[in-house]
């Protein structure tokens, strides 16, 4: 039995724990600064809850066999969160295209019941991927490409991280106040 894991992208975990973080950990600074009335320690609060669902939310598997597709989580996260789902061979009808609402395209398994589920296109080695889902169902898959490019993530990791500069200069202040 011939068993395939694809891992999400390490360029786009590191981009969006790193956006999360530049985005979030400037404000218990700002709201101590500012004497807000929501008090710094309920914010780091917030931030270290939202940092683990993030983290959580980019630990998707997807896992290939001869049985089926399977988008699985580690056990440490709520499947109340994140179930995942799986998917047998057999059962799949079609590969849909969709368009977004910001006109990207993605695509979903249908099934033979008629239910949708969303092809992970945020993983490592995506063409082999859809190269094995070619070869499992027989679905012609020459024209499915990724939403998102790596150039992309590229760009948003190099802004996050001009942010980050931002944000130590804006925290050093709020130190310095």
């Amino acid at each position: 039995m011939t068993v395939s894991v694809f891992r999400l992208s390490p360029l786009i975990r590191i981009t969006l724990l790193s956006l999360y973080l530049a985005l979030t950990v400037p404000l218990p600074f700002l709201a101590q600064t500012t004497a807000a009335p929501i008090p710094p320690a309920l914010l780091w609060l917030g931030i270290c809850i939202g940092l683990v669902a993030l983290y959580a939310v980019l630990t998707e598997r997807v896992i290939l066999d001869d049985q089926g597709i399977q988008v699985t989580y580690p056990v440490w996260v709520p499947r109340f969160f994140r179930k995942g789902w799986s998917l047998a061979w057999s059962e799949v009808k079609e590969l849909k295209p969709r368009t977004t609402g910001q006109g990207g395209i993605v695509y979903y398994f249908l099934s033979q019941e008629g239910k949708a589920y969303l092809l992970p296109m945020r993983v490592v080695g995506f063409a082999q991927l859809v190269r094995q889902v070619q070869a499992k169902t027989g679905i012609d898959t020459t024209d499915v490409r990724p939403l998102a490019q790596p150039w992309m993530y590229v760009t948003l990791l190099g802004f996050t991280l001009l942010l980050l500069l931002i944000d130590a200069w804006t925290i050093s202040t709020a130190l310095n106040q």
